[in-house]
């Protein structure tokens, strides 16, 4: 046996020894009493309870992180290196790389305290007071613009301060309201008992003639083509805000009755059109393989491109960054929508 092996089997068998069960047969060891066992009753659930009494504000808070957290989470809570960042990351839950901080993502707060209480700084952990743990967590609040420097945060208020992603956790319930759906045999073929054509394949000359009959026909996957969508009222009050926003835009895209291409292709008419159908434009070729492919420019798609092209479509000429806030993204397609032709 090695000599691992070795110290693996006698830990447990001390432990054995000297287990609960052994510790009255033995005389070893006493009960732990209710002072010893309240001086390491630290946590703290979502619902408050074992807040300590304590109170602290952001600007309290900013001295003793930049004491004690700054050489790991930097001055502005942003990070440093591989550490955590705890600011910043609003609305990005939805994009391809969200950044998920305190702020951004954490659905209780009780949370922060609970973590900082027990096992911060790095190094020395348990060694802050309550109030400075009130007081850091109220710093990094403050770092999320989520409350003023002088704002006292304690043990009073402190339940009623609702972070911003709380709605955005929900119970598991899919072993009660779905997994009894999918329970059963699979259906594999004739799950159906009649099949209609409504309307043809967009790009590959793929949909069964009618003709033929039913069983000789070759069950494929194919891409429905997408109907002209109804005209909808324009929002002009947004549409003005998106006209300012797209001053990002015109340096390399026009709009209206005297557009021109120009380093991007203009934009008339482009929300709800088919991609890359501009003429006299020359399209990259991820533009090119994406128009192939029926891709159709509805507001989703738009806000999608509009977020972080690059990542959205790889191999993409357009050099802009993107758009994170949503409210321009929404602002900027309804302005588009106003060139219809």
């Amino acid at each position: 046996m090695s000599k691992y092996l070795k110290s693996i089997t006698l830990a447990f068998a001390v432990f054995a020894i000297t287990g609960p069960a052994f510790a009255e047969k033995f005389g070893l060891g006493r009960p732990a009493l209710l002072a010893e066992v309240a001086a390491w009753d630290w946590d703290i659930n979502a619902l408050g309870e074992g807040l300590p009494s304590g109170s602290g504000d952001a600007l309290v808070g900013e001295e003793i992180f930049a004491e004690k957290c700054a050489a790991c989470h930097g001055d502005f809570a942003e990070g440093i290196d591989n550490w955590p960042k705890l600011a910043g990351g609003a609305d990005t839950l939805d994009h391809e790389n969200p950044l998920k901080t305190v702020g951004s993502y954490w659905p209780h707060l009780t949370t922060a305290y609970d973590y900082i209480k027990r096992s911060m700084p790095y190094g020395n952990a348990g060694s802050l007071t309550d109030d400075e743990v009130y007081a850091i967590v109220a710093y990094i609040l403050y770092s999320n613009n989520l409350i003023d420097d002088d704002f006292l945060l304690s043990d009073d208020n402190f339940m009623e301060f609702e972070m911003p992603n709380k709605a955005g956790f929900v119970v598991d319930d899919r072993a009660e309201a779905e997994y009894v759906i999918w329970s059963g045999a699979p259906c594999m073929e004739y799950c159906k008992d009649s099949v209609e054509i409504t309307m043809r394949a967009l790009v590959l000359d793929v949909t069964p003639d009618l003709d033929v009959a039913p069983e000789a026909v070759t069950p494929v996957s194919v891409v429905a083509e997408v109907p002209e969508p109804e005209a909808a009222a324009i929002d002009l009050e947004l549409a003005a805000a998106g006209e300012k926003v797209f001053k990002k835009c015109k340096s390399c895209h026009q709009v209206g009755e005297r557009a021109k291409n120009k380093s991007g292709p203009i934009l008339n008419g482009v929300v709800h059109h088919a991609a890359g159908s501009v003429d006299g434009f020359k399209y990259s070729k991820a533009m090119k393989a994406v128009a192939e492919g029926g891709l159709i420019w509805t507001e989703y798609e738009l806000a999608a491109f509009l977020t972080k092209p690059k990542a959205y479509l790889k191999g993409t000429k357009m050099s802009f960054t993107g758009l994170r806030n949503e409210a321009d993204k929404l602002a900027v397609i309804e302005y588009l929508k106003t060139f219809a032709n």
